[in-house]
């Protein structure tokens, strides 16, 4: 199972952290974690869904093991005292302009908050209120890091694209 799903989580982990090596060690604990909990997953009745299925609820696991990690490693500044009237979330739709690939590897050039709502919200899918509750923020925070993490990959795809467009023509 390591073998098989080692890429796969190493994957999603780096989504989290920059470097490879903080990568590893996070694989390791998802699958130290995944081995404790097997007995707690929950086989679906049709076997062809049984991969999707279990891929999820490793993914899950390694997500989540990445985020508890870095808010150990790390006392981070929130934005805790913003509030969405001071600093109103605007709706930018930063997918329909962007290649998935450019955008994962733009992701590394922001800060560690807006890289971890980014991912939770736009790549894992999960509502405001959960990520407000897994990384101990304000909702409101959730909402405004997003917002700038959508702007600041904005700007850099744009930048990229200047500085490529000045390399080739």
């Amino acid at each position: 199972m390591y073998k098989s799903f080692y890429g796969y989580l190493m994957g999603i982990i780096l989504r989290y952290v920059n470097n490879s090596y903080d990568g590893e060690e996070l694989v390791n604990d998802s699958f130290i974690k995944i081995f404790k909990s097997i007995d707690g997953f929950q086989a679906p009745n049709n076997a062809s869904d049984l991969q999707k299925i279990f891929k999820g609820w490793i993914a899950k696991i390694a997500s989540r093991t990445a985020i508890d990690k870095l808010r150990t490693l790390k006392n981070q500044a929130y934005v805790d005292d913003l509030s969405e009237a001071e600093h109103p979330v605007t709706h930018v739709s930063v997918a329909s302009d962007l290649h998935v690939q450019d955008i994962l590897k733009l992701l590394n050039y922001l800060p560690e908050t807006h890289r971890l709502v980014f991912n939770l919200y736009e790549i894992e899918g999960f509502a405001h209120d959960e990520i407000s509750k897994m990384m101990n923020i304000p909702e409101s925070s959730s909402r405004v890091y997003l917002t700038r993490a959508k702007n600041k990959l904005r700007g850099l795809y744009l930048k990229t694209l200047v500085n490529s467009y000045e390399k080739n023509g």
